[in-house]
């Protein structure tokens, strides 16, 4: 008796060599990553048949929680992770820099231009069929999972019935965005950190803080009602873990992390350092930055106020902060169930299944986390899909290169404990040659040995094949 996926697999108009499930980041560069190389692709992705909670577009590669890729810096772990995806050809990296929109030293885009943007170069593949339909189960043959931290709940337990471990999960919760013309200039101030950005103004808007302001803020953030747990994200499923209540440290809410002591947001995402006020040139006691949104520049977010208040709770205390006291809100933030696999009992660091060598795993639900690190992991599992359909060895890429060291992260940790990890230097080998030196010369070393590292490993693979592509880059983003 043929299977729903058999049944569903019937309906596309080509035989797939890959199936991809899940046309988020990861999927999307996976599929874009096989397509390019021959591969005929099945592209699952099941909203709007089967929405999510937290996706508000069908736009494939929507981007959920912030607008922002992180640093563009070469010396930075989110600036070399994207120098090694321009090395490999990723077709998201460029899509985020031609819907780019300013934000000082990091890439942030608009994000309705750039789902759009993937969403029409990946229909218009001609190896690329999209079926809007929710993927019930692991199919059979060459595949890569890419379904993402919300993953459906039969997903969930077909993933659950195959692996036979426990997904584990934490709690990720986004920013509200609020008009441009609803912003008070008079108050707030056009600036980046330490003057970094495109222009004199800076990138960044900022609504400063004195010590009371602050701290009336704080009592009116931790007083306020929060939004119980959706149903979803309580029950209780075969292989599902839930009813806990445990956050990510990348993406803590706003309202935990002032939890922590009173001036843990004046230390932490509201931190003024390198910020002074023009109007006073002094530097404000705590500040709110809010980051461009989109291309058009009348939306701007809330730079580290992802949250789990109640709606009108964000209304009312979000508009104490100076220069938002009549702030229009375009999008609340809100919280929502992340789900991820016990990787390190379960991959190989070429992001295969143990037990299952044509199956593959990409983006968030490995435990990579991060937008560039999804992509990343999509690019890699895409490559090594369509490298074993042609019978190739598959890369392993050196643990001294960011993707290479986030990948042996995920499959080499302890499973008894493993939580997800974004671009970090602390995940490279280290450099004990270059004895005491600054913070920001031992990360020009780190990054100038994996750039190196990379190019050498890629000129041996298959005698240096021109599978990987080599784009053109600015020279201010290359060491």
């Amino acid at each position: 008796m043929p299977s729903q996926f058999d049944r569903i697999a019937a309906m596309t108009k080509k035989r797939a060599d890959l199936t991809v499930v899940g046309g988020g980041l990861a999927g999307s560069e996976a599929a874009w990553q096989a397509a390019e190389r021959g591969l005929q692709v099945a592209l699952y992705e099941m909203r709007p048949a089967v929405q999510t909670g937290a996706h508000i577009t069908n736009s494939l590669a929507e981007l959920v929680c912030s607008n922002s890729l992180g640093s563009n810096l070469p010396d930075r772990a989110s600036g070399l992770l994207k120098n090694e995806l321009r090395r490999l050809g990723s077709l998201l990296l460029g899509v985020a820099e031609e819907t780019a929109v300013p934000a000082g030293g990091a890439l942030a885009v608009d994000r309705e231009g750039f789902a759009a943007e993937v969403t029409r170069r990946i229909e218009q593949h001609p190896n690329i069929e999209i079926i809007r339909e929710e993927m019930p189960e692991i199919p059979g043959g060459l595949c890569v999972i890419a379904s993402g931290p919300l993953t459906s709940s039969r997903m969930s337990r077909a993933l659950a019935a195959l692996s036979g471990e426990q997904h584990l999960y934490f709690y990720d919760a986004i920013s509200p965005i609020v008009s441009l013309d609803s912003i008070n200039m008079d108050i707030a101030f056009r600036a980046s950190r330490y003057g970094r950005g495109t222009e004199e103004s800076g990138d960044y808007i900022n609504c400063p803080f004195t010590k009371g302001e602050y701290e009336t803020f704080v009592a009116a953030l931790l007083a306020a009602e929060r939004i119980e747990m959706r149903g979803f994200e309580q029950e209780i499923q075969q292989g599902v873990r839930a009813g806990l209540h445990e956050f990510f440290e990348g993406c803590l809410p706003v309202e935990i992390n002032a939890e922590r002591g009173l001036r843990a947001l004046a230390f932490g995402p509201m931190r003024p350092v390198g910020l002074d006020d023009p109007r006073s040139s002094r530097r404000p006691y705590a500040v709110a930055q809010l980051r461009q949104d989109n291309l058009a520049d009348t939306l701007y977010n809330l730079v580290g106020f992802q949250t789990n208040l109640k709606f009108e709770e964000q209304r009312r205390v979000f508009r104490l902060i100076p220069g938002l006291e009549n702030a229009r809100f375009e999008r609340y933030g809100q919280m929502h169930r992340n789900t991820f696999i016990n990787s390190p009992a379960l991959l190989n660091s070429t992001l295969q299944f143990r037990r299952r060598s044509d199956l593959f795993f990409a983006g968030q639900i490995t435990g990579i986390e991060g937008y560039v690190g999804n992509i990343a992991s999509g690019l890699l599992a895409g490559l090594n899909a369509s490298r074993m359909h042609a019978g190739q060895a598959l890369l392993e890429l050196p643990g001294t290169t960011m993707l290479g060291a986030l990948c042996h992260y995920v499959t080499h940790a302890a499973a008894s404990d493993f939580q997800p990890m974004k671009a970090n230097f602390g995940i490279l080998p280290a450099l004990p040659e270059l004895g005491k030196v600054g913070r920001r010369q031992r990360a020009q070393a780190y990054a100038g040995r994996a750039l190196a590292d990379l190019e050498t490993y890629l000129s041996q693979m298959d005698g240096g094949e021109p599978a990987f592509a080599r784009q053109a880059q600015s020279p201010s983003l290359i060491l």
